[in-house]
């Protein structure tokens, strides 16, 4: 009554009226309504949106946008408008004046309407000031407006059309004005405006079109067009990629993770402890400030080791990503609430077709509302799954970032414990399972809310019968919870399984020569193999598993509507199964089909996720270096005259282990030259890194004055250039690079080297020798021009004459580093005179120190050093003129020219080697080269590009790979799966038109007849359509497994069949990829999508069969929209095909740059590059994820523009069933419109199933890749088997041998032409690039002769089978490599020999006491790389490994350059004595191991320049003579 006085004068105008607005066939507003509502509704919602919209627009601020024509427009429309309404008002109030009654809503309307819009103009103003492109909410209004003015428009052009109408012109005049506006205004908040002031976009050569989209591309996802088309018309490329959104960089994500992952482990941390002020500095003083007291305090704190609580990292990623996160709650919530219009839209129109008399409209209106409902649902669904995705890789990208960062601090004892395979899995699959899990965690509020929701609108329609459907939900649960519990558990062993596999691969990859030089290939695969056996194992439990539970998903709606229906149809006879009850109950039971099949899905990806929770949080919770451990102060501090300071230091690797180092202390004043010697084990290399804060100081104090560098024994080179691993990242100053270059003795390599400075260096320095590895580390230490530098036996790998060299130029008093303060671990006793203070070790702790005089005055621990090394060499011979030896202090000590100690051995270098060096060419001083001439051009860019980018493929992945992948699974078990989804969704089709005859059947007093037979009918073909289901789900999971089992294999076998070439061109981290992220697909994802796939397939046939059987005319409609379909879905797979293959390939240098980071993690940390190498990493990511970000966009393009293909054909299944129900029985409406109804999402998955089926069989494709590479001879050649006994002599002879590394490149030997008998001993030298190491190559076939042969005991050794050959020789090679396993496996992988017969080799290897000393004696555990055991050590292993093999030949590869004097005495008195009668070939620097050898082999540019005995060479004076004229022993 109230509104109607309010609408009119006289209160005649009723607010709302059925028979004008509902019940007629021409429907209309009632005037009150159309001045109420229609009006305040638009208002409302702005009024509402209004205080969170200025809020959230007060905190975004993302820069000031100039006046534009589109914001002068927008401005212009919004004064216009209000101007518009107020002149309304004026006239209502002019109206009054004149003395007409007018009704309150013609003063209010106008005034609020009014109001309104200058609200609407003014954030119009604030979204421009604030840099808002285009806005969701204004256009969201203008719509609103438009849509009930629209209204309004049609009512006043109905009223106009009567002849009796009173019209009021000025009133319908405005509002046609105001209509226009409104619609102009719609038109222009559809376009976006141009980017705000100082915008990164502005600078960004290819910047992503989403920020600067307009909202309606946004929502449509229509901005990705421009890529679609590009891919559509030919492959993408990674240079068509756009940059990331700045809030989706690493740059951005990672460090808010890492700051609260840090405030979680410090709250963790924090319980009530004994507070203990002690001060770290002994030195301080009593008087230290209060602040240092606190700090100390909360540092003791923070050092507990007791923990209240783990810190929790799920808290951590919800408060990181939580708020954006959340928005998709809102966009969940209003999509399940949406998606039960759709049945009560069905209920409404099967109710139309029955009632005959209803006015056609509605059923149009029905029609047109299911249309924009679904419609609404799309949008909204995928702004949802948007945001899910772009959150899930916000996660995977600050997981990657966190994890890499810690792996820069961690301490040595945690690394030990989480090995490279494990952090790449870190990083691979469990930042993976986060990323799914983001997709789809919502489910587990959201399935339950549309269960509740189901049941109830069931309850509604079917009464209390659904709690029979209840009850069959209920006890799927238990049955649901144990089957996740299972799966927690399988998941658990298979990721355990995993990381071994990733581990023992990463370790086969990274001793693949070893391996091959053994021949033990074969046993390392067995290896692999019998771990991977243990996952398929799980594998296949969890197959079994995932049976059981599809059979229950997809029975479980089956079984709930089955015992509904019974106990509705059998509780009361007169209960009536018609068209209404059972369709609309069956679209309910479809909606609750999906949150019943997803449930368990989200509860093992939750409970995957939680296992790759915990790993994570054990990784990063692990201890990091204290780099409070040492004192660092600034080179100008002149408090401290000392460089180094040390003060009753102790030292361990791990705070639960006994200490390496005990009470140290020494100090190191400024620009001294300290060296830091000592026997094999003593601590000398532990001591460098104690000064670098490497290990745990237990007590004491360390001081390090200016900046470290630090050349580490083993050199680590990065897979760049040469440059560029010199300039290590530092800015190219010419002069003083040259001058490092020239010093550090680089300059012969350069000339050398295909490209000069500029070539290539492969991952770990494949392509260089151990000495020139060795010095451009030392010239990268030289080049950061540090103020205190730690070398840790730089010189160890050069020849006598390089090292001099380097001495004199570099580290000596004259050097380059003279200046500096430099500790220098070496065994060169020859430079020790030069020292300023020698520090003598021994147990790990400080025995001596002094100068070189006053320690061999004192005849204590330096002079027996002296000694011991002396006679070590007199026992080895000497030729003829040697020089005197040294003595005891009183003795005379000869010196040489230039002051330096000479021995017996005449000067020669005594220190352990790590690996070949080249030689030095003596005339070094007058190279005078630019850097320009350092770059020498290369014949091409391939010439020195060593290392090959993992490649993308392009085009359609070809139907060969699905052949593959389906002869890999069996055809028999192919051709079931498909036969058996045949035969489930035929049951599934029959069943759905016998329940539409059943609603049919005609009802007779109250009754229908024949309900047993229709249930019993029903029943059973919903008991076939289970055992279908069990049947194909358990095909496609046990082909998947076989599938998995054979590509696998054959991917290992065609790995370790390939050439070394391959390797050295091939980065290790693209193979790491291929056996785990690329197999993980085969694993886990390809049988599930396949399973997807097929059941979407035939869901879409059957959908258009039962649509096409019930409105025939839907054949006029069906095939233009499949070829709309079809049209899209190739438009999209071209593009999402080559985003996914982009994706895969810029994943793999990720990993690559992660594997040779934690490598060369001590050096990165002494020179303080970690923030670089951060930045590095972070930009890997980001390219990766420039890949995977449109793809995810690319998934939602498709997505939106295919439910609108499906919800056209809703739309025409809905129009033709109106069109047609007089025609048409109500079962078979609703039947075809419940089918149309899933149509959506049936087509949704298929096209979503069917690109993943085709970017996820990238992974088969990616495996195939490397069965096409090239491989190596074979293993064994039956025919040209040798005898067992061969070779009985060991006579080896080289005929016109040539070889070249690859086909485009020159000889690196040639015309090799000598025979070495039986039983001789020869030393094979040259300098620099001679060849030396080439020859092994070819004896092993390592690499394969371009021209001539080699003969073994009348044998040519190119016809017989590579482990015939391998087998027979035996290498005791430069890098002493150790797998993880155990000793006796690293003897003997085979398990040939008896333990006899191992316990006597290492009794021969001098190693017998030490194995006899551990704990586990043979079964000792080594760890990854043999780290557990020192170099010297491993050295002897390897000799070991020859003792046991014991064969005719033995090939030394500069086997004793890593080890200390003593042990190369122990190496070479065993091969003497052992191996008398065998034909041993030994690669030499140090010429005196060779001095007395039956002949030796001077190689020069590939060819044989001289050879003979050691004495007629000396007497030719040739190059073997000025060679030991270099050595000093002539």
């Amino acid at each position: 009554m109230a509104l109607r006085d309010f609408c009119s004068v006289d209160g005649s105008d009723l607010f709302w009226e059925w028979n004008v607005t509902w019940n007629t066939s021409n429907p209309d507003f009632t005037k009150c309504f159309q001045n109420t509502v229609l009006v305040w509704v638009p208002c409302s919602y702005l009024w509402v949106c209004f205080p969170f919209y200025f809020l959230y627009l007060s905190h975004h601020d993302r820069g000031y946008i100039q006046m534009t024509h589109l914001n002068k427009a927008k401005t212009a429309l919004g004064f216009l408008l209000w101007i518009v309404c107020w002149a309304d008002l004026f006239y209502s109030f002019w109206e009054r004046s004149m003395g007409k009654l007018l009704a309150p809503v013609f003063l209010v309307s106008p005034t609020l309407l009014g109001i309104t819009m200058l609200l609407a103009t003014f954030l119009i103003q604030i979204e421009r000031r604030r840099g808002v492109q285009s806005s969701g909410i204004m256009l969201t209004f203008w719509l609103i407006a438009l849509l009930c003015a629209l209204a309004i428009l049609r009512s006043k052009i109905m009223t106009a059309l009567k002849e009796d109408a009173r019209v009021d012109v000025f009133r319908d005049v405005t509002f046609y004005i105001y209509f226009s506006l409104v619609l102009i205004q719609l038109v222009l908040s559809c376009f976006s405006d141009r980017s705000p002031l100082f915008s990164e976009t502005i600078n960004d050569p290819n910047p992503c079109p989403e920020s600067s989209a307009s909202f309606l591309s946004r929502i449509t996802f229509w901005w990705i067009t421009g890529m679609m088309v590009q891919g559509y018309r030919q492959p993408l490329e990674s240079t068509d990629l756009w940059s990331l959104n700045k809030e989706d960089t690493s740059e951005q994500v990672v460090p808010v993770l890492v700051k609260n992952w840090k405030k979680e482990c410090a709250k963790s941390r924090k319980q009530p402890v004994k507070i203990v002020y002690s001060s770290k500095d002994p030195a301080k003083p009593k008087g230290s400030s209060k602040v240092d007291v606190n700090e100390e305090a909360e540092a003791l704190i923070v050092k507990c080791p007791q923990k209240e609580r783990d810190p929790s990292l799920f808290k951590v990623l919800y408060k990181t990503f939580g708020p954006y996160f959340l928005m998709s709650f809102l966009f969940k919530a209003v999509h399940d609430l949406m998606m039960f219009a759709g049945p009560e839209i069905l209920k409404l129109l099967i109710n139309f077709v029955n009632d005959k008399k209803a006015p056609e409209w509605q059923g149009y209106f029905y029609t047109a509302l299911l249309f924009i409902s679904a419609c609404l649902q799309t949008l909204v669904l995928h702004q949802y799954f948007h945001i899910c995705f772009v959150s899930g890789m916000r996660i995977k990208t600050a997981v990657i970032g966190a994890v890499y960062r810690k792996a820069l601090v961690i301490t040595n004892a945690a690394r030990k414990s989480s090995t490279v395979g494990e952090i790449v899995n870190l990083m691979s699959v469990d930042a993976q399972r986060f990323m799914d899990l983001a997709t789809y965690i919502n489910m587990i509020w959201s399935a339950p809310l549309q269960v509740i929701l189901a049941l109830y609108l069931l309850w509604l329609n079917l009464g209390p019968s659904v709690l029979a459907g209840v009850a069959v939900m209920v006890l799927m649960v238990p049955l649901n919870a144990v089957m996740a519990m299972k799966t927690k558990t399988y998941q658990v062993a298979h990721m355990k399984s995993k990381d071994n596999r990733i581990k023992l691969m990463n370790e086969i990859l990274n001793g693949i020569k070893v391996l091959k030089l053994y021949a033990w290939e074969l046993a390392f695969k067995d290896k692999v193999l019998a771990i991977r056996q243990e996952e398929l194992k799980v594998l296949k439990k969890s197959a079994y598993l995932a049976a059981v539970g599809t059979f229950t998903w997809v029975c479980t709606p089956f079984l709930v509507a089955l015992s509904t229906f019974a106990v509705y149809v059998t509780v009361d006879e007169n209960n009536i199964l018609d068209a209404q009850k059972a369709f609309v109950s069956l679209a309910l039971f479809n909606i609750l089909r999906f949150p019943l099949n997803i449930l368990p899905m989200v509860i093992s990806s939750i409970v995957q996720a939680s296992v790759s929770l915990k790993r994570l949080r054990v990784f990063l919770s692990h201890e990091d270096l204290d780099p409070d451990s040492i004192q660092r102060r600034p080179i100008k501090d002149a408090g401290a005259t000392n460089s180094i300071t040390v003060k009753n230091a102790t030292f361990t690797w791990a705070r639960n282990d006994p200490p390496t180092l005990h009470g140290i202390t020494f100090s190191v004043p400024e620009g001294s030259l300290v060296a830091v010697v000592g026997q094999v084990g003593c601590g000398k290399s532990s001591l460098l890194s104690a000064l670098l804060a490497e290990m745990d100081k237990v007590e004491g104090h360390v001081t390090v004055k200016g900046s470290v560098a630090y050349v580490p024994q083993q050199a680590w080179i990065q897979n760049i250039s040469l440059r560029e691993n010199i300039l290590f990242g530092r800015q190219l100053q010419e002069r003083y690079y040259k001058a490092v270059v020239e010093a550090c003795a680089l300059l012969p390599d350069l000339e050398i080297l295909p490209s000069g400075d500029r070539t290539e260096i492969g991952e770990k320095g494949v392509n260089l020798s151990g000495g020139q590895k060795q010095r451009v580390s030392l010239a990268r230490a030289v080049y950061c021009d540090s103020d205190v530098y730690l070398l840790d036996d730089p010189l160890s790998a050069v020849d006598a004459h390089v090292g001099k060299h380097i001495f004199e130029n570099v580290i000596g008093p004259k050097g380059l580093l003279k200046n500096k303060t430099r500790l220098l671990v070496t065994h060169a006793i020859s430079y020790l005179p030069q020292m300023d203070v020698i520090i003598v070790m021994s147990g790990g702790k400080i025995s001596e120190m002094g100068s070189y005089q006053e320690l061999l005055a004192r005849d204590g621990a330096f002079a027996e050093f002296l000694r011991t090394y002396a006679s070590a060499e007199q026992e080895q011979g000497q030729p003829e003129d040697g020089l005197a030896g040294v003595g005891g202090p009183g003795k005379e000590v000869k010196q040489m020219e230039n002051g330096m100690l000479v021995t017996d051995t005449a000067g020669k270098q005594m220190q352990r080697q790590l690996s070949s060096s080249s030689s030095y060419s003596r005339d070094v001083s007058q190279h005078h080269t630019s850097t320009a001439e350092l770059r020498k051009p290369g014949p091409t860019e391939e010439t020195w590009k060593l290392v090959e980018a993992d490649k993308a493929q392009t085009g359609q992945v070809k139907l060969s790979v699905y052949w593959d992948y389906m002869k890999a699974i069996g055809l028999f078990i192919s051709f079931l799966s498909i036969f058996l989804f045949l035969c489930n969704h035929v049951a599934s089709l029959v069943s759905n038109y016998w329940l539409s005859l059943w609603t049919d059947d005609p009802i007779v007093n109250g009754t229908q007849e024949h309900t047993q037979v229709r249930l019993s009918v029903y029943g059973a073909l919903g008991i076939s359509q289970g055992i279908t289901v069990f049947g194909y789900s358990m095909a496609v999971s046990i082909g998947g497994i076989f599938a998995s089992r054979r590509l696998h294999l054959d991917l290992l076998h065609n790995v370790l069949r390939s050439p070394i070439s391959f390797f050295e061109r091939t980065p290790s981290g693209n193979l790491v990829n291929r056996f785990s992220k690329e197999l993980d697909t085969v694993d886990s994802m390809i049988p599930q999508v396949i399973k997807m796939f097929m059941g979407s397939l035939f869901n879409v046939i059957g959908a258009c069969i039962i649509i096409l059987l019930a409105t025939p005319m839907a054949a006029v409609i069906i095939p233009p929209l499949g070829l709309i379909y079809f049209f899209v879905q190739r438009f999209y797979v071209a593009s999402s095909r080559q985003l996914k293959r982009l994706e895969s390939v810029s994943r793999s240098p990720v990993y690559s740059h992660f594997n040779e980071t934690l490598l060369g993690v001590s050096v990165i940390r002494a020179f303080e590059e970690q923030e670089r190498f951060i930045r590095q990493s972070d930009l890997k990511v980001d390219e990766n994820q420039k890949a995977y970000y449109p793809s995810i966009v690319a998934n939602r393009w498709l997505a939106v523009r295919l439910e609108c293909v499906g919800n056209c054909i809703v739309l025409f299944a809905s129009l033709f069933a109106v069109i047609s129900r007089h025609s048409l029985s109500a079962g078979l409406v609703g039947l075809s419109v419940s089918y149309s109804l899933q149509v959506t999402t049936y087509l949704n998955w298929l096209v979503r199933m069917s690109s993943e089926m085709e970017t996820n069989i990238v992974a088969v494709e990616r495996l195939k890749e490397y069965s096409e590479t090239e491989k190596e001879a074979p293993w064994q050649i039956q025919d040209m088997a040798p005898p067992k006994d061969w070779p009985q002599v060991g006579r080896v002879e080289f005929r016109d041998y040539g070889l070249r590394y690859r086909e485009d490149l020159d000889l690196v030997l040639k015309h090799i032409n000598v025979t070495i008998d039986g039983g001789e001993k020869v030393g094979i030298v040259g300098r620099t690039g001679a060849g030396k190491s080439s020859l092994t190559l070819g004896l092993f076939r390592i690499k394969e002769s371009a021209e001539g042969e080699i003969i073994i005991d009348d044998i040519n050794i190119a016809k017989i089978g590579l482990h015939d050959l391998r087998f027979k020789i035996t290498i005791i090679p430069q890098d002493p490599v150790l797998f993880s396993g155990s000793l006796r496996m690293n003897l003997d992988p085979f398990s040939q020999y008896s333990d006899e017969e191992v316990w006597t080799s290492l009794e021969l290897a001098h190693l017998k006491g030490f194995v006899s000393a551990l704990p586990d004696k043979l079964n000792h555990e080594c760890a990854e790389g043999g780290e557990n055991l020192s170099v010297g050590q491993r050295q002897l292993v390897c000799l070991a490994r020859a003792l046991l093999r014991k064969t005719k030949i033995l090939v030394l590869d500069e086997a004793t350059a890593a080890v200390d004097l003593e042990t190369d005495d122990l190496i070479q008195s065993t091969i003497r004595t052992q191996f008398d009668d065998c034909t041993v070939l030994t690669i030499a620097h140090r010429l005196n191991t060779i001095m007395d050898y039956t002949r030796v082999i001077v190689l020069d540019k590939g060819e044989i320049q001289e050879w003979g005995s050691p004495s007629d060479l000396l007497q030719q004076r040739g190059l073997f003579y000025s060679m030991a004229k270099d050595s000093g022993l002539v």
